[in-house]
């Protein structure tokens, strides 16, 4: 585990986004995660592959070079899919697995570095957050859209409706 307190709460961060939408497409079998809701909409299995082939460009040799490496076809992410849930799961895991071992590999003399995505210079601080906001925000749409397919089947990934106060009555005993 990463020590520094940067890299520690980004690691933590992004193993919150992993794992909300991890809980959503335990929810779903194949068939759900390949279901587009209209033509200029993706699945969840191209949002997977999406996110996966970003993380592995943006984190594989991260300190080295360009985080849009020449062998990513992006154009590609967004077309296919996959055969089975197992098969899904696995190219998931894959992307995280690059992200993870790339931050537990920093240092925090690292941070201050510079790096490229696109050509463009960032500080690792800088790419760190925009990998953040980039996953955060699929894997917003990852929840939703398994939400709109389960319907009244979702088991609520946070606090259910109507049960605010008795959480928060439970939080405010648990901290006295």
């Amino acid at each position: 585990m990463v020590n520094q307190p940067y890299l520690k709460l980004v690691t933590e961060n992004f193993q919150s986004i992993k794992k909300l939408a991890d809980r959503a497409m335990e929810q779903l079998n194949i068939d759900e995660l390949t279901y587009t809701p209209n033509e200029e909409s993706n699945s969840i299995a191209v949002l997977v592959r999406h996110m996966s082939g970003n993380l592995k460009s943006r984190f594989s040799d991260f300190l080295t070079s360009d985080g849009e490496k020449p062998d990513r076809n992006r154009d590609g992410e967004f077309a296919g899919t996959y055969e089975s849930k197992h098969q899904l799961i696995e190219a998931w895991n894959s992307g995280w697995e690059v992200l993870f071992k790339t931050l537990s590999g920093l240092k925090e003399e690292d941070l201050n570095k510079t790096v490229l995505i696109r050509n463009e210079p960032h500080s690792v601080m800088e790419a760190i957050q925009r990998q953040i906001v980039h996953q955060s925000s699929h894997s917003g749409q990852i929840v939703y859209l398994a939400k709109m397919i389960k319907d009244k089947e979702w088991t609520t990934l946070s606090i259910p409706r109507g049960k605010s106060e008795k959480f928060n009555q439970q939080m405010n005993e648990q901290f006295k």
